[in-house]
């Protein structure tokens, strides 16, 4: 989900926006991805190309998407798995571990940034903002970083949290080069990140190996924290053929904390997005 922190792991010419042409190729599909190289740059913006003010902290890294063709015909939305759980945390206060942030559900206030950002003893790909988490995933990731580093692999943070300028200015570069209706396929409205919560970041292999790419499926990072992400809280948030519902193709590099007793209820019942789990619609595009 970063434009300056891939380099690391990625071979010349490739970026994340691979990974999206890869899904979509022969599948006729409008490809939906939480990440995206930098903007690109600004020409003279069109007279119906708005653009957003920043009113939020010094920018870091950006967040895009592509939103779906059509938003698929849906269910009724179940009741939450989550009320069973004798903890409850708010689903709307960006400060909770539960907070759902997705192309239905802004951050409010959109300009949000975490009170207790801090950087974990963690192997890291980057630095400055993109190194922060807040202080209970940055817990979280440390003991969870250690434990795979005992089973003998290696795990790198290689995006974490990014501000809500950061979007500001990524997103106003799309719409200044293509327009809004185009920038909203390739860039995350300012707010909409969830990256800016502090609760969610982006996982590297230790060897550098297919970094943001769709082989990292396959890298030990990955398939360890898929398999055992859920006993440190966290939950891989945008899963394998579930763009219908969160708005966003695979990304196994992606890790968002909701708690070890909520994310390990999940894997226990097989449900597989936060969307599901706590009974909300689908959002495979901006309401």
């Amino acid at each position: 989900m970063c434009h300056h922190c891939v380099s690391w792991a990625l071979p010349p010419g490739a970026s994340r926006r691979s990974f999206a042409q890869f899904l979509a190729a022969g599948a006729g599909l409008t490809v939906l991805t939480a990440c995206t190289p930098e903007a690109p740059k600004a020409v003279a913006p069109s007279a119906s190309a708005p653009s957003v003010t920043s009113a939020g902290p010094s920018p870091t890294v950006a967040e895009s998407t592509t939103a779906a063709a059509g938003p698929p015909s849906q269910a009724p939305v179940p009741p939450s798995a989550a009320a069973s759980l004798p903890g409850q945390f708010s689903l709307t206060d960006p400060a909770s571990p539960w907070v759902v942030v997705n192309k239905h559900r802004p951050l409010q206030p959109p300009d949000y940034a975490p009170a207790d950002l801090v950087q974990p003893n963690v192997p890291l790909a980057v630095s400055g903002e993109a190194s922060l988490l807040n202080s209970t995933t940055a817990a979280a990731a440390e003991a969870m970083f250690a434990a795979a580093a005992r089973d003998g692999v290696t795990i790198v943070l290689a995006s974490g949290y990014r501000s809500y300028a950061t979007q500001v200015t990524t997103y106003n570069g799309y719409v200044a080069a293509r327009g809004q209706a185009d920038a909203d396929t390739a860039s995350a409205r300012p707010g909409y990140s969830e990256h800016q919560t502090g609760w969610a970041f982006d996982i590297g292999d230790g060897g550098g190996a297919c970094g943001f790419q769709p082989c990292f499926a396959d890298q030990p990072a990955a398939v360890w924290a898929k398999a055992n992400g859920h006993r440190f809280g966290f939950v891989v948030r945008y899963p394998w053929m579930f763009h219908p519902i969160t708005g966003y193709y695979y990304e196994p590099w992606h890790l968002r904390y909701i708690g070890v007793g909520a994310a390990t209820d999940m894997a226990n019942r097989g449900i597989n997005t936060v969307e599901e789990y706590f009974g909300l619609e689908a959002a495979p595009g901006y309401a």
